[in-house]
């Protein structure tokens, strides 16, 4: 189910650029845009993506702790902690 989604919003975003990109395109053709006013505004778009992927995998992140925790589940630090002290034994 999350692979679907996943999917769903990878599929999503790449129509929405590929629309955008058309639609910069016919502005160009128009003359109502030049080819360097389109080409940043697709080079920012890539910057706001690049930097909510950063926020949306930290929080992402954050929410899996939160979740091990809860499930009381050890981590690699809490694993590494133990075999620490079982070799001072």
């Amino acid at each position: 189910m999350i692979k679907d989604l996943i999917y769903i919003g990878l599929g999503s975003a790449l129509l929405a650029k590929e629309r955008v990109e058309e639609e910069l395109d016919k502005l160009v053709e128009k003359g109502k845009l030049s080819k360097d006013e389109a080409q940043k505004l697709i080079d920012n778009a890539k910057n706001r993506g690049k930097e909510e992927e950063k926020r949306v995998k930290n929080e992402l992140r954050d929410a899996i702790k939160e979740v091990l925790r809860e499930l009381n589940i050890a981590t690699k630090d809490d694993i590494k902690e133990l075999k620490e002290l079982l070799k001072g034994e």
